[in-house]
């Protein structure tokens, strides 16, 4: 078990927690703090495959009943746009990418915290536009699940199939981005000896996730992921200037 760091694995499993209660998805926590120990495209990699095992959790923790329409006007557009933010991210410098990060983060965190109580209208268009930005930013950013989650919140589902529904969306966007992430040379071979703890850490954080959350209401927790992702936001953009 020699060069594993210990620490990068301990906050993977504290960012899949925090996900799983604050509703936003553990890689809006895990890309940034990943981002402090390996190269921006590493984590790209590494974070495609570290869903994928924790959306599978989800889905059996949460499993009752998903929404065939979100599937459908969510999950399809979400396909297609994060092979194209997959490809896309080939295309740009690190640097730029890990500044859109830092940004997206912030305006992301600001967002929910003045405008608390927002709402979409529970339509289609709506649906295939959320599932499409989503999908973008899932590929080019390795994180899209906040957008998915506001789009979803418009259609008033019972909190399991939320959830369910949701991780069933961002497991085929892991999917599909793992295949386009493997072609871009994101995933090396120096780092797949961290793959098994991921796949641990998935299942054992979805799970302490659920038991928390029943004990503590989502919204105070979401409000504190929120300063959370807004503090982890800001680091991001001073160490990228200083660097």
């Amino acid at each position: 078990m020699r060069d594993i760091n210990y620490v990068f694995l301990l906050l993977a499993l504290v960012a899949e927690i925090i996900g799983t209660i604050g509703g936003f998805g553990s890689s809006v926590f895990f890309v940034p703090l990943g981002n402090f120990y390996f190269d921006f495209y590493s984590v790209l990699g590494l974070t495609a495959i570290f869903h994928l095992s924790s959306n599978l959790s989800k889905i059996f923790l949460f499993k009752k009943g998903l929404d065939k329409r979100l599937l459908i006007y969510i999950g399809i557009p979400s396909i297609l746009f994060v092979i194209i933010g997959g490809i896309a991210s080939k295309l740009l410098d690190t640097y730029f990418l890990e500044i859109c990060l830092g940004l997206f983060l912030v305006g992301l965190s600001l967002f929910f915290l003045i405008r608390s109580k927002i709402v979409f209208s529970a339509h289609n268009k709506n649906a295939i536009i959320g599932g499409s930005l989503s999908g973008f930013s899932a590929g080019l950013l390795g994180t899209g699940g906040a957008i998915r989650g506001l789009t979803m919140s418009a259609f008033n589902l019972e909190k399991s199939v939320f959830i369910a529904t949701s991780a069933f969306i961002d497991f085929i966007i892991d999917f599909s981005r793992t295949f386009v992430y493997y072609n871009n040379g994101y995933i090396h071979k120096h780092d797949l000896k961290y793959i098994p703890f991921l796949i641990i850490i998935g299942l054992v954080g979805s799970f302490l996730g659920k038991k928390i959350l029943a004990f503590i209401p989502q919204s105070v927790f979401r409000k504190t992921s929120l300063y959370l992702i807004l503090f982890i936001g800001i680091v991001t953009l001073f160490l990228l200037f200083i660097r």
